[in-house]
């Protein structure tokens, strides 16, 4: 929490202060190494996998950088910009940090989570802070007509870079699920054998359980016969008729083999949305996140932010229950490596 709590007032500093205040003195000399991500542009850093495990600044003093690095940018709005460049600049950045900042609010949520999760005694967070009960609304599917569709970000409103570079894209017809899969869909799924059954896997997929011996969705155990999740508000049992949540690309994809469906690509997930409720969960989309036609990375760190990342990942859209309200949108790219369950992720089907 703390490392989420600094890296977020860090990002202000590094990408304004330290760079458009003359004789900027910064909070800590340590920060810097510390509280940066992956930011090879700044230099060494903390291990990333290792971020957990910083004991010191205490919170108190990580609250005082917060206050610090506010009343700094303060001050620099204040006194004033050179020019419209500078000015436009300055707020550029400031409303890529504050976005910035939302999506490590839900970070820090998936990592608070996960991190309780490892207590044996299933700690409780808060016993009204469950997060996982949510219920799909309607059934039936849309059907999408084939045709060629405009997809990515268009207009003046916030978005990331890797959302720009609006093209157009061919569809073949579809018709994708008005329905979330449920914890129900899924123990159906694993009832069968699934899991141990290399038919319904990807080769990774398949590498995957076997080396690291999965046998369900992340949280999920088996007591007594009966199916458990953790969750903020302690180990619950599963509600069948609940929208799955925790797993991974390789899980969904398994489980749309096995459903004789498929996931919708991202272009056919946005083509989609407006005809869609999410929201809940973020969906797996059988997209590799790549760029857009004509994307280019920006100079310096800031293209560091997703560019570099167009690699062995996985598309996913829409938002989660822990996304901030306002935060998404129906262009938003999500990206996760295949494997990853930590994050509120679910399942839409498409049948053609």
């Amino acid at each position: 929490p703390k490392w989420h709590l600094a890296h977020t007032t860090w990002f202000f500093e590094e990408f304004i202060l330290r760079r458009r205040v003359m004789g900027y003195e910064e909070f800590s000399p340590d920060f810097g190494f510390l509280f940066n991500s992956y930011y090879n542009s700044f230099g060494n850093r903390t291990l990333r996998a290792e971020r957990g495990l910083i004991t010191r600044p205490s919170l108190e003093e990580v609250m005082e950088y917060r206050e610090y690095v506010d009343s700094q940018l303060i001050v620099q709005y204040e006194n004033g910009f050179v020019d419209e460049v500078d000015e436009a600049e300055f707020y550029d950045l400031i409303e890529l940090g504050l976005n910035h900042e939302q999506q490590h609010q839900e970070l820090l949520l998936s990592d608070l989570k996960y991190t309780f999760s490892y207590n044996p005694t299933h700690p409780v967070y808060d016993a009204t802070f469950e997060l996982v009960t949510g219920y799909n609304k309607r059934s039936s599917y849309v059907t999408v007509d084939e045709g060629v569709y405009q997809v990515g970000h268009q207009g003046s409103g916030f978005c990331f870079d890797n959302e720009l570079g609006a093209h157009k894209v061919y569809l073949q017809a579809y018709k994708i699920s008005h329905e979330l899969v449920t914890n129900g869909d899924y123990l159906e799924f694993m009832q069968t054998g699934a899991y141990e059954n290399f038919r319904y896997w990807l080769d990774d997929g398949w590498t995957w359980i076997q080396k690291n011996k999965k046998k369900a969705p992340l949280y999920w155990q088996q007591m007594e016969g009966r199916w458990y999740h953790y969750t903020f508000s302690g180990l619950k049992e599963i509600d069948p008729m609940a929208i799955l949540s925790h797993v991974s690309f390789y899980e969904a994809n398994a489980y749309a083999t096995w459903k004789g469906t498929r996931l919708p690509t991202e272009f056919e997930w946005e083509v989609a949305s407006k005809h869609l409720t999410w929201g809940l969960r973020w969906e797996w989309t059988n997209s590799a996140y790549l760029p857009y036609p004509g994307y280019k990375m920006a100079k310096g760190a800031l293209g560091e932010y997703n560019g570099k990342f167009m690699i062995n990942q996985m598309v996913l859209r829409g938002a989660s229950i822990v996304t901030p309200f306002g935060h998404s949108r129906s262009t938003y790219r999500n990206f996760f490596q295949p494997e990853c369950q930590w994050q509120f992720s679910g399942v839409r089907l498409i049948v053609e």
